[in-house]
């Protein structure tokens, strides 16, 4: 008890809350890690501009299926390659599509790649580097000996191997894009774990008998997720960028299901008759992988606690 009779404690507890930083204190009071990284996320200029170009992207693939002015696979031959009119905003391609209607679909498999096939990513590459980073021994060199030979490969042409041998189509294309991005995971995650399973809080945990399951899932587990998600937000734009190339080359989702990559392939027989056909998709390409990079860039400031104290100490 203090000499004004409260029960707080005194000497170095104290001292250690008044020398926190306002940042710090901000952050600890506000009682919400998910809100403290939401308002750092958008106080920064890439936050604001990634999160405005992920909810614009999730928006068009989610709902622009359902509102596009025309059939993205409705055929008009009396309007091929017609020029962008208000009857067609941005033009039609070879077979008198709208092509305004089939970049807006083309939304969602640019989305299963760049979201279904990271989540699996990160999944697998979780599972996989929490057993070799916590366990050690031959399960370790076994599990980085798989990962070393994938990535003795180009992802890409690991990725076209892997749709090869699976055949054509957008589950082939989201398991390859997946398949290549999960040594990247696995070894995070095994790294972070063999820096904590001889933590003190880690042998506090066996000490009170928690079993192994228990503490790599609670105790290991949590200290991997911030840089699994700003891995996972690194690999969306490349993972999109996969299976565009791999729609290019007639290895994704199959005809006439329109996607970036196959407009793309398409469109560049006619580039001297309908320029806009080929830049509607190339500029949905490249804005949206611009605006993933952005996101990507601004979460990793947001979640790197050296750079919240280095913020919170210049408040």
């Amino acid at each position: 008890m203090t000499a004004d009779g409260s029960t707080e404690p005194a000497g170095p507890v104290m001292a250690q809350r008044a020398v926190l930083p306002e940042g710090v204190r901000a952050a600890v009071s506000s009682g919400s890690p998910r809100l403290g990284t939401l308002r750092r996320l958008t106080r920064s200029r890439k936050g604001v501009v990634g999160l405005t170009f992920l909810v614009v992207l999730i928006l068009v693939a989610g709902l622009g299926r359902f509102v596009v002015p025309y059939d993205p696979n409705a055929v008009h031959p009396a309007d091929q390659l017609a020029p962008p009119s208000s009857t067609y905003l941005l033009g039609t391609d070879e077979l008198g599509r709208d092509v305004l209607s089939r970049v807006i679909t083309a939304a969602w498999p640019a989305v299963q790649a760049g979201v279904l096939a990271v989540a699996l990513a990160g999944l697998v590459g979780s599972v996989t580097g929490l057993l070799a980073g916590y366990f050690g021994g031959w399960l370790d060199a076994a599990i980085g000996r798989v990962w070393d030979t994938l990535l003795a490969f180009p992802a890409i042409f690991l990725a076209i191997g892997i749709v090869s041998i699976l055949g054509p189509g957008q589950f082939s294309g989201v398991l390859a894009i997946a398949i290549i991005n999960m040594p990247v995971s696995s070894r995070l995650v095994r790294a972070v774990t063999v820096s904590a399973r001889n933590a003190d809080y880690v042998e506090a945990a066996r000490a009170l008998g928690c079993s192994d399951r228990r503490v790599m899932v609670s105790h290991i587990l949590p200290n991997c997720i911030a840089p699994l998600i700003v891995q996972m937000a690194i690999a969306a734009p490349d993972a999109i960028l996969v299976e565009a190339t791999l729609s290019f080359l007639g290895l994704g989702a199959p005809l006439p299901a329109p996607t970036w990559g196959n407009m793309l392939g398409s469109a560049q027989t006619y580039l001297a008759r309908s320029w806009v056909y080929a830049l509607a998709p190339g500029l949905a390409i490249t804005l949206t992988v611009i605006g993933l990079n952005y996101f990507a860039d601004a979460l990793q400031d947001a979640l790197d606690p050296r750079r919240i104290r280095a913020g919170s100490g210049t408040a």
